[in-house]
């Protein structure tokens, strides 16, 4: 096999031998054809010679009156025979009215009849083509001569040339067709010696079958790794999408919806497909350079996170297209944002550590300074605060889980001296199933932290976390209020991937926050909203019923901003 595959000729070779065989049997065929078309033209051109020279006899005067004469062939023949050699005919025949040749070339042929039947241009009929006679093939041409009246047919003229003679005037414009073909034949080789090496230079030098296998490889490549593969072109349609991609992008599985389109028109919202096709911040072309470090960007696809690096195919060409990959990292997100929750309970629980620690130091020095009432006085006070707070958080959210990360959210806040309060009207059962508990824990988690960063010290954060009604589904509501000096971003852009109004260089998790918890509410059929009109509210509403295919709630009056609804009973607490 590979020895078979070493005979085999080159592509390059092989179209280069095929343009030419084809151009060699194009040039013949056309040729013949201008051969064959010159030829005819010839005959045609002589054929008009001929008939020419036997009109122009048969006009003359001098024929007309000597065809009526007692011995026309003794003015005739001399006549005709001069005006033969001057015209290089092979004959010029007059033949009186009975048939009777008066001149020709062979002298021993005057008086005899014609070999061919005159009656029909004696008739008055006019003729002309190829015949054999004594001198071999001629083109011929017969006109009949009339008297004055132009009606009485006294003879007629037969003038003729040797098709030799004809075919030799033919191949005089062979040498020119020749010419020209091999013009032609050399111009084309040269093209297609170009040709051949403009295909061999774009295939890099590969063979049809090597290019073949390569393909193959690559579908099996992009059918075997997991992330996402997306390829568009300079236009910024879609080339190839392997399903990874397709998945995590909710594209059709049929390459005919696919391939050649654009991801505006295979159904993607505007914004992921404006971040797909021209890039982060909308800068079209924006990609990186092949081999060089890209930590990619964060994109929101549905209730999915997505990193999404871009590729040019050609760094020379920057329409050349672009390649994007895709990896999902909504569930290593979700991780991190649990794992965060654990270290804010024990970051939480450390700030406690060391609030004890210092309370039980001045228990100790009270002891020493022998104050012992007001050191029994203090310690009842603060077992009395200590019970008081951890009991009204867990006497209003009966969930434990819920319950610790307030606790411990409280603790922070106090830790970094920011007023926290667990508003009055909250109420969390405690049969909450595992799913919603983590999503619970998500957005409370990222609305708290988000708050206590702006609000900063001295300043206040509300928290409502209350399970109710609304419209027949049973929706936990969490509402997160701060006294921080306000969002100068638009809804929508709050809640993008990858927005954020902290600078945390070198921090690439930074925006995913609000992106996340929007993701978490949407997933369920709910959604989350902000309010900037007086202080900054966000508001998540969770189904505890998750909704496979989420419907927007028609607001009810009155409303938060955004259409999400607000329950009646929460009027008063605007």
């Amino acid at each position: 096999m590979a020895a078979a595959r070493r005979r085999r000729i080159p592509l390059s070779r092989r179209l280069f031998l095929v343009n030419v065989l084809l151009l060699v049997g194009i040039v013949l065929a056309v040729g013949s054809l201008w051969f064959v078309h010159e030829r005819r033209e010839v005959q045609v051109e002589y054929e008009h010679r001929a008939m020419t020279m036997a009109e122009t006899v048969a006009a003359m005067p001098r024929v007309r009156e000597d065809l009526t004469a007692e011995d026309p062939s003794e003015t005739l023949a001399p006549l005709a025979e001069t005006l033969r050699q001057a015209s290089g005919f092979r004959y010029i025949v007059i033949v009186d009215r009975h048939g009777i040749r008066q001149s020709h070339p062979v002298e021993e042929a005057i008086g005899k009849p014609p070999h061919t039947d005159p009656t029909p241009v004696l008739a008055g009929e006019t003729w002309t083509g190829t015949e054999r006679g004594p001198a071999g093939l001629t083109l011929r041409a017969r006109v009949p001569v009339r008297a004055d009246d132009g009606e009485t047919v006294t003879g007629y003229v037969s003038a003729g040339i040797l098709a030799g003679d004809v075919r030799v005037a033919s191949r005089e414009d062979i040498p020119y067709i020749l010419g020209v073909s091999g013009l032609v034949l050399l111009l084309g080789g040269g093209g297609a010696h170009l040709l051949a090496r403009r295909i061999r230079a774009q295939t890099r030098g590969l063979e049809p079958e090597q290019i073949a296998e390569l393909l193959d490889s690559r579908e099996a490549l992009l059918h075997a790794i997991g992330d996402g593969v997306l390829a568009l072109d300079h236009a910024g349609r879609i080339v190839l999408a392997n399903p990874p991609a397709r998945r995590l992008l909710g594209l059709p599985a049929e390459d005919a919806e696919v391939l050649g389109r654009s991801p505006r028109q295979v159904g993607l919202d505007e914004d992921l497909a404006t971040a797909l096709v021209d890039g982060p911040g909308g800068q079209a072309g924006h990609a990186a350079e092949p081999g060089s470090e890209d930590a990619g960007e964060l994109l929101a696809a549905g209730d999915r996170i997505l990193i999404c690096r871009r590729r040019r195919v050609r760094p020379e060409e920057p329409d050349g297209g672009t390649v994007i990959t895709l990896r999902d990292q909504t569930d290593l997100r979700r991780l991190a944002e649990q794992l965060d929750g654990a270290q804010t309970v024990t970051r939480g629980l450390r700030a406690q550590r060391h609030e004890f620690a210092n309370r039980i130091h001045t228990i100790a020095g009270m002891l020493e300074l022998g104050a012992v009432d007001r050191a029994r006085a203090f310690v009842a006070e603060l077992s009395a605060e200590t019970t008081r707070d951890g009991a009204e958080i867990a006497e209003r959210l009966a969930d434990p889980a819920v319950a610790a990360l307030t606790l411990a959210k409280a603790a922070q806040a106090a830790e970094r001296q920011v007023e926290f309060t667990l508003v009055e009207l909250s109420s969390l059962p405690d049969d909450l199933e595992p799913g919603l508990r983590d999503d619970l824990l998500l957005i409370v988690g990222n609305l708290v932290d988000n708050a206590l960063d702006a609000a900063g010290a001295r300043g206040r954060v509300e928290l409502l976390v209350r399970q109710h009604a609304l419209e027949g589904r049973r929706v936990v509501e969490i509402r997160v209020t701060d006294s921080g000096p306000g969002l100068a971003a638009g809804q929508e852009q709050v809640f993008a991937a990858g927005f954020s109004t902290k600078s945390a260089a070198g921090e690439s998790d930074r925006g995913l926050g609000l992106a996340l918890v929007r993701q978490a509410c949407r997933r369920r059929g709910g959604d989350v909203v902000v309010d900037v009109e007086e202080e900054t509210t966000f508001s998540a509403y969770v189904p505890r019923e998750r909704q496979e295919t989420p419907e927007p709630a028609e607001p009810s009056e009155p409303s938060k901003p955004g259409g999400a609804p607000v329950p009646e009973d929460q009027e008063e607490d605007r």
